[in-house]
């Protein structure tokens, strides 16, 4: 939302391409992030002519908002004698010989404004806040912006590709702040060719682009749909094994994380049966509530498993099986396996695990550090209770200690850093350690040492917090924990945590097959090589979009007559664009309420190309 919120900011349309460099810079900086000339050169070459909305999407998937500590960070350098001050001398003689040289004139119009009580000092430490509060107005602005205005709101834009255009060159690259088996991602290079001046841009009357004429709709189009029962949802056609008890037993827990370009990444896993036998796996939300009574509020959340065999290569990779059955909260899947080793890829639809709106929370966040009567810190007990959580869901194994692996999950997750041997060497002296294990105790003295070498000061574990999935009320709103187990009848089977780095690929590639294999295709009207697999599954409706062309096509979607049905888009209408010969997943619908029918009535078509 948030990244449409700044392309609509500067653009007409979602579907309206960036032209030029300079235009690359104002979107670039509506998202909060402030480009150098280095990073604008990187994306928009002289070979360059347009890059459209998916593109950008890509860019900020690698480029990082500037935040207040990174640029404090770089005025301390500037800072010779450490008073939190810089005299304009200091900062023309850092700006016009460093990095993306400035002149003076800028140099003087910068310090005119950042010198609020004209003392010829910068204090530098509200410079920093006061950028970063206004990137934020801006975004919050533009978010406003957006809801308020009924036509933006209805524009969608986006791809989940198989495999990138002819013209994108497939790059691969770790986000710092996603979870370690976060994947490369195509990342929008220049094309071999320059592209024509030809835009894919909705017209002028608004209409135009969320209903298509009726004539349009009458060549093209394609309804669909399907009505199922609130029984169908919570039905299992998969009981349980009668001696389950009696089989090999190996779990493994994980977590699906909420990302800032709205996509959703988690941990991979690899299994390994040294002898073929039946299998019985089941993937489910994790129940972190200390109250019997009350279950955890993401309990709700839809997850499924899907299992590839692990090939020489990513590429040699085949769908083996995926869970489809439901059983309460668990999903479920029964059969044979044969030896060998496979991937586990855990997976969400997105549906009900989406950005929140902020606005109902309250300006004040929960305390998470205070002051003893003998004037220590120390952690809140809302803090511990939030901590010994987050020490649950990295504890993949469940041995009530982390591992160093274990324990780099969580760092790569919140920090984009390792935590190497001599640095566990350090830690193990320090905190609460077990078989060269941490505990849950050395994992909060851990913590308040890190308040406590901050003085008290709760930025950095915000930061932590945030990117682990929590609110500033301590809510886990943006992760689902969830926990996969694998039994066998006739062999001990092996699960081990897998970063991989084609992973959103390899699951991507697992989703489109799954859909592929269960659904008929059906061509929009009029367009023989554009096919549409819809998959109707026990409590998930899914669709695809193949396009065999050789030329990019853009498919309206009008969910409009749909009822009780929460789709993955987070709206009910939307265009997406699938480049040549691809295959691209176009959206999943779940019912909102499980307990009543839901109805599914898509209508796709065509948009003409402009």
């Amino acid at each position: 939302m948030q990244c449409r919120a700044a392309y609509l900011a500067v653009f007409r349309s979602s579907l309206t391409n960036i032209a030029s460099k300079h235009q690359l810079c104002r979107v670039l900086q509506q998202a909060g992030i402030n480009p150098s000339h280095a990073t604008l050169n990187k994306y928009w070459t002289p070979r360059t002519s347009k890059l459209n909305f998916d593109d950008f999407c890509e860019i900020l998937k690698f480029e990082k908002q500037t935040e207040e500590n990174e640029l404090m960070r770089a005025f301390k350098k500037m800072d010779v004698n450490g008073d939190g001050y810089i005299s304009h001398s200091e900062l023309e003689k850092v700006l016009t010989t460093r990095g993306d040289k400035m002149t003076a004139e800028e140099v003087n119009a910068i310090f005119a404004i950042a010198d609020t009580n004209k003392d010829g000092k910068l204090d530098y430490a509200e410079f920093c806040r006061l950028l970063v509060s206004t990137v934020e107005q801006c975004q919050v602005a533009a978010l406003e912006r957006l809801e308020a205005d009924a036509k933006l709101k209805r524009q969608n834009f986006g791809s989940q590709s198989e495999s990138p255009p002819k013209s994108s060159v497939s790059s691969s690259s770790s986000s710092s702040s996603s979870a370690p088996a976060a994947a490369a991602a195509t990342l929008p290079q220049p094309p071999e060719t320059p592209r024509t001046e030809s835009d894919t841009a909705l017209k002028k009357d608004s209409r135009s682009s969320s209903r298509p004429s009726s004539a349009r709709s009458r060549r093209s189009s394609l309804s669909n749909a399907i009505t199922m029962t609130s029984s169908s949802t919570k039905a299992s056609k998969m009981p349980e094994p009668t001696s389950l008890q009696e089989w090999h037993h190996n779990y493994m827990k994980g977590c699906f994380f909420l990302e800032d370009d709205g996509s959703i990444g988690s941990l991979q896993y690899q299994l390994h049966l040294p002898q073929t036998t039946s299998v019985y796996l089941t993937i489910q939300p994790l129940n972190l509530s200390h109250r019997p009574d009350k279950s955890s509020s993401w309990m709700n959340m839809d997850t499924a498993l899907f299992v590839m065999s692990a090939g020489e290569t990513k590429e040699d990779s085949t769908l083996v099986c995926f869970t489809e059955s439901r059983d309460k909260e668990k999903y479920v899947w029964k059969g044979e396996l044969s030896a060998g080793t496979y991937y586990l890829l855990p997976f969400t639809s997105g549906c009900r695990l989406r950005k929140k709106s902020k606005k109902s929370l309250s300006n004040k966040p929960v305390e998470l550090v205070y002051r003893t009567d003998t004037g220590e810190l120390d952690l809140t007990r809302e803090f511990r209770e939030v901590l010994s959580d987050i020490f649950e869901v990295i504890d993949l194994d469940g041995n009530g200690l982390l591992s160093l692996e274990e324990y780099n999950f969580f760092e790569l997750r919140t920090s984009g850093e390792k935590c190497d041997k001599e640095a566990w060497a350090v830690c193990k002296e320090n905190f609460d350690t077990r078989r060269n294990q941490l505990t849950r105790q050395g994992f909060m003295e851990l913590n308040l040492m890190e308040a406590t070498e901050k003085d008290g000061d709760p930025a950095d574990l915000w930061v932590t917090l945030e990117a682990m999935g929590y609110n500033r009320a301590l809510e886990l709103v943006e992760a689902c924990p969830f926990q996969i187990d694998v039994h066998c009848e006739g062999t001990q089977p092996s699960v081990q945590p897998l970063s991989v780095d084609s992973g959103p690929r390899l699951l991507n590639q697992a989703l489109q097959k799954s859909i592929v294999a269960r659904a008929e295709a059906r061509p929009l009207r009029g367009q023989d090589s554009v096919l549409l697999y819809t998959y109707r599954g026990e409590h998930r409706i899914s669709s695809l979009v193949a396009n065999k062309t050789n030329q990019k096509v853009t498919v309206h979607v009008n969910n409009e007559q749909s009822r009780n049905c929460s789709s993955s888009r987070g709206m009910s209408v939307f265009a997406v664009e699938v480049p040549a010969r691809t295959k691209m997943v176009c959206q999943h619908v779940l019912p909102t309420n499980d307990k009543q029918d839901w109805t599914y009535c898509c209508v796709e078509s065509m948009l003409p190309c402009q």
